[in-house]
C-alpha cells in the first residue's frame, strides 16, 4: 500500500506512466527536478500507448547536445521526422475509439501542432492538462537546485525508479496494478502502466479512482 506521503521528487516526463500519476496523486508536493542532466531511454522523452499490437512507444526526438552533460532544462526539441504528426496521428489511431477521447481532444491536439522549443517546458505544460483532467491537485514545485541522492528532506526520490526498464511494481514501493477498462483488451489482455492518457481516454473522470485503487 502506498501511503500518502508529504512530497515525491520526479523527473520530467513526456505523458508520464499511471505509477508516476499514482504517486502525483499521493503526495502533497511534486517536486519536479530541473538541474539534473538528461537522460536518454527513460520517459523524460518517452511515452508509452495501447496499440492493436500491444505497447507502443513515442519518443521526441532532440536536438543532441554538444557537451556529453546537458541539463533537462537546456534539452531543445528537434523537428526531424515531422515527429508531432506521427505522435498525434499514432494517439488518434490508438484511442480513437475509446469512450473518452472525444471530449479531451481539443485539449491535446494543440501540442502536436504548435512549435516548442524546450522539452522541460512542453512536458510541464502537457502534465499540468493531465493533472488537471485527472483531477489531482498537487503543489509543483521546480527545483532550485540539483537534490543529491542522498538528501534527507525528500524522502520519496522517484527520478531513476520510474523508468520504462523497471516493472510499476518496482518503480513505487507498495504499487498495486488495477485493471481498468482498455479499447484493445480483449485481444491483448490488459497492458498495465501505460501513458497516462491510456487511462483518460478510457476512463474519462473515473480514472482518478483507479489512481487511488493503485495504492
Amino acid at each position: 500500500m502506498i501511503e500518502h506521503q508529504e512530497s515525491f521528487l520526479f523527473s520530467s516526463a513526456y505523458l508520464a506512466p499511471i505509477s508516476y500519476y499514482t504517486a502525483m496523486a499521493n503526495c502533497n508536493i511534486a517536486y519536479i527536478e530541473q538541474w539534473e542532466n538528461y537522460r536518454k531511454q527513460s520517459y523524460r522523452n518517452r511515452c508509452v500507448i495501447a496499440s492493436p499490437q500491444g505497447k507502443l512507444a513515442l519518443t521526441i526526438p532532440i536536438i543532441k547536445p554538444h557537451e556529453n552533460n546537458r541539463l533537462i532544462r537546456d534539452i531543445k526539441i528537434s523537428e526531424h521526422g515531422k515527429w508531432q504528426h506521427l505522435h498525434w496521428n499514432a494517439i488518434v489511431s490508438a484511442y480513437n475509439n475509446s469512450p473518452f477521447f472525444l471530449y479531451y481532444e481539443d485539449e491535446l491536439a494543440p501540442f502536436y501542432e504548435k512549435k516548442h522549443t524546450f522539452l522541460f517546458d512542453f512536458n510541464m505544460e502537457l502534465n499540468k492538462i493531465m493533472c488537471e483532467d485527472i483531477g489531482i491537485e498537487p503543489i509543483i514545485k521546480l527545483t532550485d537546485s540539483y537534490i543529491s541522492t542522498n538528501n534527507d528532506t525528500i524522502i520519496n526520490d522517484l527520478r531513476e525508479s520510474i523508468n520504462p526498464k523497471i516493472a510499476a511494481q518496482e518503480q513505487l514501493k507498495g504499487y498495486q496494478k488495477r485493471p481498468y477498462y482498455q479499447v484493445y483488451q480483449e485481444q491483448l489482455g490488459f497492458l498495465s502502466n501505460l501513458s497516462i492518457i491510456d487511462l483518460l481516454f478510457n476512463m474519462g473522470p473515473e480514472g482518478l479512482l483507479v489512481l487511488k485503487r493503485n495504492k
